[in-house]
Formats: structure tokens, C-alpha cells, sequence
């Protein structure tokens, strides 16, 4: 495997955890569940291709600066408190990430395969066409489990694809009144960190965070090899 494929297993398997943790710390009060929201952010931040020294760095900050004022009567309940910070990192640093050493594979083959078939099982309970298109195909991926191992970053593109498609499919069936429902719970949440992002970080993070509740509600399975837990 080359360095490029090795670097990259480093930097999308460990990206959600260690921004998790990091952020758990800087809080200073032990275990904190994230929201959907944080997830949601987290995933747009990876999908933007932001380095993840530049989010635990704009956590720091973020927090450097909270902890300076005088008095700090409300806690930091969001990662989307650290947003602007975390921009700002990443603006600094375009260009200058450092390389990480990479770390052992993390999962087994087998582990892969069998994610692979329980997604497409998942999906064969549904009666949408569509979902059988994208069952067939988990299945297909599941019988050379051995090959796309060996090469993780496409396997991922096809997922990614894949996962799409299965969106694409959901939002055709979504009702008015759950799509209304999702923007409220979003405005509901977000409402005190619009003013700290971007029109283009807002738009991103949006769309994560409808999808994620769109594929929840709809009790689909997420495809990326990351959820494979």
C-alpha cells in the first residue's frame, strides 16, 4: 500500500474520533455527548478537506479565548462554538499540514465484508426500487471484499456514491411535514452559532445535517466506511 493510501486510512479513520476527544478535553467536564449538530459539522469539515490539526487547533483557540473572558457564565455546549476558529486555522495552515505516521489498518477484511452484506441486508427489507439498485450493488462490493481492501480510498468514492443515490431516493419520499420538522430542529440548534460561520460553512453544514436526520428517519444505514463500528 502506498504512502498516499496509508496517510489517508490515518487521516479519515481518526478524524471524527480525535476531534470527539478533543473537544471532550477542552471542555473540561468529562464525558459530553455530541449533538447531530456537532456530527454534522465534523462531517463537513472532512468533506471540505480541512486538516485535522487545523480543527483541534481552532478548538484550542476557540476555548483560549472563552476562558479569558470575564465572567464565563454559559458553557461551550457545541463544536459549532469553534467554528470561526477552526477556519481561521485552516486558512493559516493551507498548504502546511503536517504528515501524520499512519497507524495499522483499522478493521479486518472480514469486518469489511460482513459491514458490506449488513448494509445491503438493511436495504433489501425496503421496497423502493432504488434500494434494491444500491443493495445489489453492497452485495457486489461484499464478493471482492479481498480487492477493495486493498485499496480503501475508492471503495469509499463508490460508497459515497452509492450512499447518494440511496439519499436521492429517501428525499423522493420525505414528507412536507418531516422536512419542516428537520429544518425547525435545525434553526432550533444552530440559532446561536449562525453569526460565527461562513454563508458557504452554513450551507454545507445544513446539508450534512438533513441528510444524517433524512437516512435516520428513514432507518437507512449509513454506507462510509466510517460507521463500520
Amino acid at each position: 500500500m502506498s504512502q498516499e493510501q496509508e496517510d489517508w486510512r490515518f487521516n479519515y479513520f481518526n478524524y471524527f474520533t480525535e476531534i470527539e476527544e478533543h473537544f471532550q478535553r477542552a471542555r473540561g467536564t468529562g464525558l459530553f455527548l455530541l449533538s447531530p449538530l456537532d456530527w454534522a459539522l465534523i462531517e463537513s469539515w472532512k468533506n471540505a478537506g480541512i486538516p485535522l490539526e487545523a480543527v483541534l487547533r481552532g478548538i484550542d483557540a476557540a476555548f483560549t479565548k472563552w476562558r479569558a473572558r470575564r465572567p464565563r457564565i454559559e458553557k461551550v455546549n457545541s463544536l459549532a462554538y469553534c467554528a470561526q476558529a477552526v477556519l481561521k486555522e485552516a486558512e493559516a495552515m493551507a498548504g502546511h499540514a503536517p504528515r501524520r505516521a499512519p497507524p495499522a489498518a483499522p478493521f479486518e477484511l472480514d469486518e469489511l465484508r460482513q459491514f458490506l452484506r449488513r448494509n445491503a441486508a438493511s436495504l433489501r427489507e425496503q421496497r423502493n426500487p432504488a434500494y434494491q439498485d444500491v443493495a445489489a450493488a453492497l452485495e457486489r462490493l461484499a464478493a471482492e471484499a479481498e480487492r477493495w481492501y486493498e485499496d480503501l480510498e475508492e471503495l469509499e468514492r463508490r460508497l459515497t456514491a452509492l450512499e447518494e443515490k440511496m439519499i436521492a431516493a429517501a428525499r423522493a419520499e420525505q414528507s412536507e411535514e418531516s422536512l419542516v420538522e428537520a429544518r425547525r430542529a435545525l434553526d432550533q440548534e444552530l440559532r446561536p452559532y449562525r453569526s460565527k460561520m461562513t454563508a458557504a460553512q452554513l450551507a454545507l453544514l445544513e446539508k450534512q445535517y438533513l441528510e444524517r436526520r433524512l437516512l435516520e428517519d428513514a432507518g437507512l444505514p449509513r454506507l462510509s466506511l466510517f460507521y463500520l463500528k
